[in-house]
C-alpha cells in the first residue's frame, strides 16, 4: 500500500491570481514608462510582483491534498497545510449543498459561521467536520467546526478515505488521559 495518495484540486483560482498579476504588471509598466522612478523603486516593484506569483499562482500549482495512513492533509499553495487526524474527524462528505455561487476561492473564514473554506475550485466539494473546533493561523487564528475544500477526484477521494480510514484499528489506551499525538 502507497504511504499518500494525491489528489489534484481545481484551478480556477490560480487562473484569476495569474489575471490580478498580469494586471498589476502593465500598471507597473505603464506607470515606469511614463515617471522617471528611480532604479531602486522599479527593483523593489518587480520583486514584489515576482514574490506575488510564486506565492500565489505558481505555488498552489504545486500542491494536492493527500490521504496518508493516518490523516488527511489539505495543502492550498504553500500558504496552506491543514493535518487532520482520522480520529479528528467527525465526517467527510460530499458538499452537493454548498451552492457553487455562495463558496469562496482561496481560504476563506466568513465571521458567523464555523466553516472554513479551502477552495481553488467551486465544483466537486467536499466538506469535513471536525470533532472539536480547531484554530487556523491562516485564517487569523479563527476556529472552525467543518472544512469545505475540493478535489478533482472527489469519488476516488471519498473511496481512499474510506479504504484507509478502516484499515486502523480500534486503539485502547491502559492509562487514563492517554495522548496517543495522532
Amino acid at each position: 500500500m502507497e504511504k499518500r495518495l494525491t489528489f489534484a484540486y481545481g484551478r480556477t483560482l490560480v487562473t484569476s491570481r495569474i489575471i490580478v498579476f498580469v494586471s498589476l504588471a502593465i500598471l507597473a509598466a505603464i506607470l515606469i514608462v511614463f515617471t522617471s522612478s528611480p532604479i531602486s523603486a522599479i527593483l523593489g516593484l518587480t520583486g514584489l510582483l515576482a514574490a506575488y506569483l510564486v506565492l500565489f499562482a505558481i505555488s498552489p500549482l504545486l500542491t494536492q491534498h493527500w490521504i496518508t495512513r493516518s490523516r488527511v492533509i489539505l495543502r492550498q499553495g504553500w500558504y496552506f497545510r491543514a493535518m487532520i487526524p482520522f480520529s479528528s474527524i467527525d465526517i467527510l462528505v460530499a458538499a452537493d449543498d454548498a451552492g457553487a455561487f455562495r463558496t469562496p476561492l482561496g481560504i476563506s473564514r466568513p465571521f458567523g459561521q464555523p466553516v472554513l473554506f479551502v477552495t481553488g475550485g467551486r465544483t466537486n466539494l467536499m466538506r469535513v467536520r471536525l470533532r472539536s473546533p480547531r484554530r487556523f493561523w491562516q485564517a487569523f487564528g479563527l476556529s472552525a467546526s467543518e472544512i469545505v475544500f475540493d478535489v478533482t477526484d472527489r469519488d476516488g477521494f471519498l473511496a481512499a478515505f474510506e479504504e484507509r480510514r478502516r484499515l486502523l484499528p480500534p486503539v485502547q489506551s491502559n492509562r487514563a488521559r492517554a495522548d496517543l499525538g495522532d
